[in-house]
């Protein structure tokens, strides 16, 4: 049975990315707060008495309801989805760009062959016509999408398979170019790869000392793990090594020279970019993967070049390792974070340093956190870095710099987005570690200052969760209402922020209204409540509009709770059914 509380996040319904929210429980006082108490005792007796039936009500089948028409409930959390898959990373090279054929050259007599030919000739023993034929491969393949379908039909993929045993080092270099060009943007060229044996024979090349050569084999395995069905394949077979032989070594050997960068790049693309999106076994299998996270990690701290590449895939692979982190993590794991340690811990343990004070209604809140805090080791190793307090830092040293790209900034906040989000006392020891150690809140707070929905919806999620965990509402609220009130659209009929992004920042003012009165009094000093009720009277159909006007209708039902702001409403021109108004 889910519970509920006026207090509730709002809601996004986004399937399986989840997380039902337990209410939290909060000391009010003051004749509006006790108002608020009478409303959530009634409601959750009233849910008792309904019982299940209240599933059949709320919105879209989340099991909302709203048994009266004062207030509107709405309590899922749902955590940043992994970035999506890059689909390509460009087809290779053309054997001919730039090039000369003299009559002694390797390649003279290419321009006379046609495909049937080049095909037969990767069978032939000659490594001569070995390397024509796959450089003919090669360079039809950059140009034409019908090669590509003829090379498949002649059989001849699992002939350039063959040559990936090949002991001769021009050999390797012709067919694996030919074959990066001859999968790029061709799932059934991939899955042909694949079904021949490619992926183990690929992976062996790169034992070669031979930079260019691992440059196109990474290409490959990278062009190779944009296809959904192959991803699980890739990591069985390809994960141990390209940690082992190339993340490992490379992270530990900057800085880089151009080579090394492209083929860390490569890596980092496929197991992070693609990998690790793919589904809970994978993302589990790569947490797990001795050296990966700490290699991703060293690369982030050592990097000094804000728009390398590689730094923005290793940035976006501890983002996906980090989506739904809390309910992936071991038991054991989980244990040592919430276990019985922290409820028996003795309050007069001495700080180590996370936390600055709290005020003094929030002392037994402080000595609980920092209980939990000892539970992780102070240096962190392999996957424990994605929920420890240090790495808040190392998302903070990028999302302070001028010159970080939006996808790294994106990857940063949403990684941080993910290890705040959630009922999990963990989520809620970060969050305070964002606004109390690290002090990121002026930070984020400059990043909103941005018409790019991509970096808006993670970074407005981010704010709702610290809205949602942090001790001190009334101080949030000073600092984020009149912010989060600016970038409110008129009306739900603007298409920009997206309707994401309005549900977003709605979620994070009703965190704070529901426990400020501050808040409430901000948003309306701010001239929030036309915003809000433009929302939520004036939008089309859709269900992002919808979304977004339930989402503010609610923050309106829970600001008339406090009394003494009603005058002021009043003289604004606003009525009762501006606040109250349950057709939403």
């Amino acid at each position: 049975t889910l519970r509920r509380s006026l207090s509730g996040t709002l809601a996004q319904d986004r399937g399986h990315w989840q997380e039902e929210e337990l209410p939290y429980q909060y000391t009010y006082k003051g004749p509006s707060h006790r108002t608020i108490s009478r409303i959530t005792n009634r409601q959750q007796q009233h849910y008792q008495q309904q019982g299940s039936s209240f599933l059949q009500e709320g919105w879209g089948g989340t099991a909302e309801s709203s048994p009266s028409n004062q207030a509107q409930y709405q309590a899922p959390l749902y955590r940043a989805a992994s970035l999506h898959s890059v689909r390509s990373i460009g087809k290779g090279v053309d054997v001919m760009d730039g090039a000369s054929i003299h009559s002694n050259d390797p390649l003279d007599g290419m321009q006379s062959l046609d495909m049937v030919t080049a095909v037969r000739y990767l069978s032939e023993s000659d490594p001569a016509l070995q390397i024509l034929g796959a450089a003919y491969i090669q360079h039809q393949c950059y140009h034409s999408n019908h090669a590509k379908k003829q090379v498949c039909d002649l059989h001849g993929i699992p002939a350039l398979v063959q040559l990936f045993s090949s002991d001769n080092r021009a050999v390797l270099r012709y067919a694996t170019g030919a074959t990066r060009n001859l999968i790029y943007e061709n799932n059934d060229n991939k899955a042909a790869l694949v079904d021949a044996g490619g992926v183990a024979r690929l992976v062996s090349i790169l034992r070669e000392p031979d930079e260019e050569l691992r440059k196109t084999v990474t290409g490959v395995l990278w062009n190779l793990s944009s296809r959904d069905n192959l991803k699980e394949k890739l990591s069985k077979e390809a994960l141990s090594e390209l940690t082992e032989k190339v993340l490992v070594p490379l992270s530990s050997s900057t800085p880089l020279s151009p080579p090394e960068r492209e083929i860390f790049y490569n890596t980092t693309g496929c197991l992070s970019r693609n990998l690790s999106s793919v589904n809970e076994r994978t993302r589990q299998k790569m947490r797990d993967m001795q050296g990966l996270v700490d290699s991703l990690v060293s690369y982030i701290e050592q990097e000094d070049r804000p728009d390398d590449k590689g730094l923005e895939n290793s940035l976006c692979v501890m983002r996906n390792l980090s989506y739904q982190l809390y309910t992936e993590l071991p038991p054991s794991v989980r244990l040592r974070l919430e276990g019985p340690r922290r409820a028996t811990a003795i309050r007069e343990s001495e700080p180590i340093g996370c936390f600055t004070l709290y005020s003094k209604k929030d002392t037994e809140q402080r000595h609980e956190n920092l209980s939990i805090l000892s539970e992780v080791s102070r240096q962190p190793k392999g996957a424990e870095w994605l929920w420890h307090p240090k790495v808040v830092a190392l998302y903070k040293l990028v999302l302070q710099s001028n010159d970080s790209n939006s996808t790294g900034r994106e990857a940063a906040v949403g990684a941080l987005q993910n290890i705040t989000a959630g009922e999990s006392r963990w989520a809620s020891v970060l969050s305070c570690v964002v606004l109390e150690q690290e002090r990121m809140l002026p930070i984020l707070l400059d990043l909103l200052d941005t018409s790019n929905d991509t970096e808006l919806r993670p970074l407005t999620g981010l704010l709702r969760n610290l809205a949602r965990h942090c001790s001190n509402k009334d101080h949030m609220a000073t600092n984020v209402v009149k912010v989060l009130v600016s970038k409110l659209p008129g009306d739900g009929h603007q298409k920009t922020p997206s309707s994401e992004v309005v549900v977003n920042m709605c979620g994070a003012l009703n965190n704070l209204v529901t426990s400020s009165y501050l808040a409430a009094r901000d948003i309306s000093f701010f001239n929030g409540l036309p915003k809000l009720v433009g929302i939520k009277t004036s939008h089309d159909n859709s269900c992002g509009s919808y979304k977004a006007a339930r989402a503010a209708s609610t923050v309106l039902c829970n600001m008339f709770q406090y009394h003494k702001l009603h005058k002021d409403f009043k003289l604004k021109g606003f009525s009762r059914r501006d606040f109250t108004d349950a057709t939403i």
